[in-house]
């Protein structure tokens, strides 16, 4: 076992050094959980959906049977049949606490099905904002590596190293870089709470 985890941390410790390396991947890959995060909410809403309908129906089964034998105690009490009266008045009974178990169950469903509601908004309001955040990553990163690909410096430009602009600071890549880095790891924390 000693081996496998060796080797287990060691790719897990080169493709964080690799999404480091390249953020608007490691955005990508946040981006992508949470897909699938939002892909089994929505199943799971779907299930709750069906449990709460299934639940519904077993209820009005469940008070049609009650009218029928609350309508039987009382032929049968009207009869002077006071053994079938008790017997009716006991499968009554029997049926209303079964109506009390599956409401109960029916509101614990409904429960469920509103957190997972209120969740599959968070999630697909956290989608958004790392959607936006990995549009302007890209951008960001696509935009120096054009530049560092078109950029020469010579003696016939006149760059002086002493001015910098925009996308040729190298400090300015630097602190965006490093605000980056903290923005993806703010978001890794929120996706973990």
């Amino acid at each position: 076992m000693g081996l496998f985890d060796d080797f287990s941390r060691f790719l897990e410790t080169r493709l964080d050094e690799f999404l480091r390396n390249n953020p608007h991947l490691e955005l990508q890959a946040i981006l992508e959980q949470i897909q699938e995060q939002e892909q089994d909410n929505l199943k799971l809403i779907s299930q709750l959906q069906l449990e709460e309908k299934r639940l519904q129906d077993e209820i009005l089964a469940v008070a049609k049977d009650v009218q029928t034998w609350h309508a039987r105690i009382s032929k049968a009490k009207a009869a002077g049949r006071l053994d079938l009266a008790q017997a009716a008045q006991e499968r009554e009974a029997s049926l209303l606490r079964k109506g009390n178990q599956v409401w109960g169950q029916m509101e614990g469903t409904k429960k469920r099905l509103f957190q997972a509601k209120e969740l599959l908004t968070q999630i697909q309001q956290r989608k958004q904002e790392v959607k936006i955040q990995a549009d302007r990553v890209k951008a960001s990163y696509e935009a120096s590596q054009k530049a560092s690909s078109s950029q020469t410096f010579g003696w016939d430009r006149g760059a002086s190293y002493n001015n910098y602009t925009g996308a040729f600071d190298p400090l300015e890549q630097k602190f965006q870089r490093w605000e980056m880095d903290e923005e993806i790891d703010k978001m890794k924390r929120n996706l973990g709470q």
